[in-house]
């Protein structure tokens, strides 16, 4: 069994984010998924990224990061950051900066290891999970560089692609859910959260 903080994506904290943890709950494990837009769930991409903008992106992600810190003694031990595009920020930066991390899952979108510190920290798995033709991942954000540096930098890591041109692929509440995908990223998941 594992514990996990999910972040929710741009969008905000959606029925299908909601899905997405209760179905990880069914499989015996311990789920928290904080709202850090406030209750604020958007139709489209960019109405949430511009909410994020007028909020504040450091603000926002201070939020979740809270959210984390109050879920026991702020150090993260035993804890799995999880995170759905936006969500990877504070995923990422707590994985990478709180001592004893479990692990990490980067779903939709990934940062370079260098925007938390030096590298990415041993003896701490990752996986990172993304379309192929995801302008957002493969091509505006740099995503997809981001993630195969990662997987070059250290034996922890892995990425993996899945066809189509989806962003948030996984949100079964959203335009972009694509089930087959979502099903056997989600098989990738519970896999990784027994290891």
């Amino acid at each position: 069994m594992a514990e996990i903080v999910l972040f929710h994506h741009a969008q905000g904290l959606t029925e299908g984010v909601k899905a997405f943890a209760e179905d990880l709950r069914q499989a015996g494990h311990i789920v928290h998924h904080p709202d850090f837009f406030e209750g604020n769930v958007f139709e489209k991409i960019d109405e949430g990224i511009n909410y994020a903008r007028q909020a504040g992106f450091g603000v926002v992600k201070d939020r979740a990061i809270a959210a984390a810190d109050a879920l026991g003694d702020g150090r993260g031990d035993g804890l799995v950051y999880a995170g759905f595009s936006l969500g990877v920020m504070p995923a990422q930066e707590l994985a990478q900066t709180r001592a004893g991390a479990r692990g990490a899952l980067f779903l939709h979108g990934c940062l370079p290891a260098s925007e938390f510190g030096d590298a990415w920290p041993a003896g701490v798995p990752v996986q990172v999970h993304g379309m192929d033709e995801d302008p957002f991942f493969t091509e505006e954000d740099g995503d997809l560089d981001a993630a195969k540096a990662l997987v070059a930098s250290t034996e922890d890591a892995e990425l993996f692609l899945y066809p189509g041109k989806g962003h948030l692929f996984t949100d079964s509440s959203l335009p972009d859910y694509d089930e087959a995908a979502a099903t056997l990223l989600k098989s990738r998941v519970l896999a990784f959260l027994k290891s």
